[in-house]
């Protein structure tokens, strides 16, 4: 296929970001707004602006909106950003259903990732290491007993991200009131009170992969970025590469990270995230399916222009063209 006509199911940078990438590609590009953000700087950039219903975030999750959007102004794929229904499973298969093409991850693919608890099996197959930790949701009994086990662990939201639903516990005595908070955090950000337990890995650093896949099998990567300097979970500082590493443990966690992406055929950008130990062993944590706030890092640094390898992959592209 040939993608025409972009529309960009986003707002604020990153759809003035893809606006430029979608002119670079040659294709036009239609940005969607709110009520309230009809003036905002991404519905001037495109070549044209469709307005939604609604108003603040609610407008950008509305995914029959989108896609009528989309058809209405004679758009033939979908670039969701980050952020909003990024990695929304469920809009990737509307917009397929549609006729849409859209600019990620398949839904299985999202589906997968989205499930921080198939994710680590997802690993395990793939044979990377995962931290110790429960295969599934972990009732507060199961949490008791790891942290028994482990004498540390990190209650982590299944469906989760960004730092929400998640807490560090050194003590019994804090469980309860660690795992009832993360709860109720994962339920109120991701609408899933599912919780997973690993075991806590002190003084790790942390490390995350750029990938590349175009759907065949073939995955390719575009370095590391070095992301240990955080605040409540929340990355701060992002550097790449990443200092840390030798060149053997460099080659170790993307052969890992290209690995996890051929064993699913992934398509698109995505990004797996490693511990790396103070005796430089690694477990992974976790995969986001989507480009990421960080990717401009490693544009910076490898000269690649990723979101236009996003529409170029989406296009058809192979990796050995």
């Amino acid at each position: 296929m040939t993608i025409s006509r972009l529309l960009i199911a986003n707002r604020g940078e990153i759809a003035v970001r893809i606006a430029r990438a979608a002119a670079d590609f040659g294709a036009q590009s239609v940005a969607v707004h709110g009520a309230d953000d009809a003036e905002s700087l991404h519905a001037r950039m495109a070549d044209e602006a469709a307005a939604l219903p609604g108003t603040g975030a609610a407008a950008y999750l509305d995914r029959a909106a989108l896609v009528a959007a989309a058809r209405a102004h004679g758009c033939d794929a979908v670039h969701p950003g980050y952020g909003f229904l990024a990695e929304n499973a469920d809009f990737a298969a509307a917009c397929a259903d549609a006729g849409l093409a859209f600019v990620g991850p398949t839904p299985e693919t999202l589906r997968l990732f989205g499930d921080k608890a198939r994710a680590r099996a997802a690993a395990r197959d793939a044979g990377i290491p995962v931290p110790a930790g429960s295969d599934g949701g972990a009732t507060l009994a199961e949490a008791r007993e790891l942290l028994a086990l482990h004498g540390a662990v990190m209650i982590k939201a299944v469906a989760g991200g960004g730092g929400r639903g998640m807490r560090a516990v050194h003590d019994a005595d804090a469980l309860e009131a660690a795992y009832e908070r993360c709860r109720s955090e994962a339920e109120a950000a991701f609408g899933d009170g599912a919780l997973y337990v690993e075991t806590l890995v002190p003084r790790a650093r942390h490390v995350e992969v750029q990938i590349v896949g175009d759907g065949s099998g073939r995955v390719a990567h575009a370095g590391e970025r070095g992301c240990s300097v955080q605040r409540r979970h929340q990355k701060l500082v992002e550097t790449a590469p990443d200092p840390s590493l030798g060149r053997e443990a460099r080659e170790a966690l993307t052969a890992a990270a290209v690995r996890l992406g051929e064993s699913v055929r992934y398509r698109s950008l995505g990004t797996v995230e490693f511990l790396v130990g103070e005796d430089g062993g690694f477990a992974f944590i976790e995969a986001n399916a989507r480009l990421q706030v960080e990717h401009t890092v490693t544009e910076a640094v490898t000269g690649l222009d990723l979101v236009r390898l996003q529409l170029e992959i989406a296009d058809g592209r192979s990796l050995d063209d």
